[in-house]
C-alpha cells in the first residue's frame, strides 16, 4: 500500500528528543527558498525535532508569497489536476497495468474500474480559499477541532476514517476522502460477512458526493479489495466521484522532496494530501498530524483517534519516514506556508 496512515508513527525513542514550539527559531530543520524558489531543508542539529509543541495561532501569519512559490515548483514536478487521477480515455478495459512499487507484477483493468474511472479531473478548474487536510492522530482527541474543520472550503481526510462518532473534535464535512487497499482488511475485516459489508456500505454511503481516492496502482495485493469496492459502488449506485491517482504520483511527490532535501523513503497519505492541496488551495490547515506516543504535555497519544492501536504498530521495516516528514511539516508552518494545529482548537470547548 502507499502507506500504513498519515500523521502518527514513532516510537519512544524518538519522543526523548521530540518537538520544539513550532515558533521556536533555534534547534529545527529550516526550510527555506534558495534561488530557484523551491524550499529546502536544512538540519541545523540532531535535536531538530524537540517535543514542546505549544502553537500560538495567534502567531500565525499565512506567507502567500511562500505558498505560490511551493506551488510553482511542486508543478514542476506534477500538476494535481491531472495526477490525482487516470481518466476514462487513458485506458479500456483488459489493459495490463504494473504495479508503481512491484513492477514485475501486473494487474488488468477490469470492467468495473474502467466504469468508474472519471472522464475529467475531479479537480478541474478548481481553487479554495483554505482546505483541510485531516490525519488521524490519536491528538485530534478532545481537541474540538470539529467545528474549525468544519468550516474550511474543502476538506481532505484520509483511509475512510470514521467521523460521526468523533464529529467535535474531527468535523463531518468530507470533500475527498482516501482509501488504501489494505482499509478493507483493516477496518472492515474483508468483507467477511454481511455484517461488515453493511459497515462499509454505510461509511461510503455517509460519503454523499465526495471524491473516493483509491491507488490501486501501487502494490500488488490490493487488487481485490479495490475490485470489492468499486462492486459495491455500482451495484448500490453509491454517490461517490471516484478517482484512482496516476501511475506516476507517487515518484513524482517523491521526487520533489528529496530535491527539498526531506530523504523520505515513500510519503505518507498526509504528505500527499499536502503535496497536491499546493494546486488547489489558497491556505492549507493540517490537523491530527502527530508522529509520536506522548502530546505536548507528555500524555499518551493513540496512533488513530479511532482505534487502539499502539505505537509498535510501524516498524522499523515501514517504507515511511513520519517524524521527518512532520519536521518538514513543521517548519513550513513556521514560515507560514500551511498551519499545523496539534492541540486544542481556538474556541474549543
Amino acid at each position: 500500500e502507499i502507506e500504513e496512515e498519515s500523521g502518527s508513527s514513532g516510537g519512544r525513542g524518538t519522543i526523548r528528543s521530540a518537538v520544539n514550539s513550532l515558533h521556536s527559531k533555534s534547534n529545527r530543520a529550516e526550510v527555506v527558498i534558495n534561488d530557484s524558489s523551491s524550499p529546502a531543508v536544512v538540519d541545523r542539529s540532531n535535536e531538530s525535532i524537540k517535543h514542546n509543541i505549544k502553537p500560538a495561532s495567534s502567531k500565525w501569519r499565512h506567507n502567500q508569497t511562500l505558498s505560490l512559490k511551493i506551488r510553482k515548483q511542486i508543478l514542476k514536478f506534477l500538476d494535481a489536476e491531472k495526477d490525482i487521477s487516470v481518466l476514462k480515455g487513458t485506458l479500456k478495459p483488459g489493459d495490463i497495468i504494473h504495479y508503481v512499487f512491484d513492477r514485475d507484477s501486473t494487474m488488468n483493468v477490469s470492467q468495473n474500474l474502467y466504469e468508474l474511472l472519471p472522464r475529467t479531473s475531479p479537480l478541474k478548474g478548481k481553487q479554495f480559499p483554505t482546505c483541510a487536510i485531516v490525519g488521524n492522530s490519536g491528538v485530534l482527541l478532545s481537541s474540538g477541532c470539529g467545528p474549525e474543520i468544519d468550516a474550511h472550503s474543502f476538506v481532505i481526510r484520509c483511509n475512510l476514517a470514521p467521523v460521526q462518532e468523533y464529529s467535535q473534535d474531527v468535523g463531518m464535512k468530507t470533500d475527498l476522502v482516501t482509501m488504501n487497499p489494505s482499509v478493507i482488511q483493516r477496518a472492515f475485516e474483508d468483507l467477511v460477512n454481511e455484517t461488515w459489508r453493511e459497515k462499509l456500505l454505510q461509511r461510503l454511503h455517509s460519503l454523499n458526493g465526495s471524491i473516493l481516492w483509491i491507488p490501486a496502482f501501487m502494490a500488488k495485493g490490493g487488487k481485490e479489495r479495490v475490485e470489492w469496492v468499486n462492486e459495491l459502488i455500482l451495484k448500490h449506485h453509491i454517490n461517490v466521484r471516484t478517482a484512482y491517482p496516476s501511475l506516476r504520483l507517487l515518484h513524482a511527490v517523491r521526487g520533489y522532496w528529496l530535491t527539498n532535501k526531506v530523504h523520505i523513503k515513500r510519503p505518507t497519505t498526509g504528505l500527499l494530501m499536502y503535496t497536491l492541496a499546493t494546486r488547489f488551495c489558497n491556505q492549507i490547515y493540517l490537523y491530527g498530524f502527530w508522529p509520536f506516543p506522548l502530546d505536548q504535555n507528555q500524555n499518551p497519544v493513540k496512533y488513530h483517534y479511532y482505534d487502539s492501536l499502539k505505537y509498535g504498530y510501524t516498524s522499523q521495516a515501514s517504507p515511511h519516514t513520519m517524524p521527518l516528514e512532520f519536521k518538514a511539516l513543521k517548519t513550513l508552518h513556521q514560515q507560514g506556508a500551511l498551519k499545523l494545529t496539534v492541540g486544542e482548537c481556538d474556541g474549543a470547548t
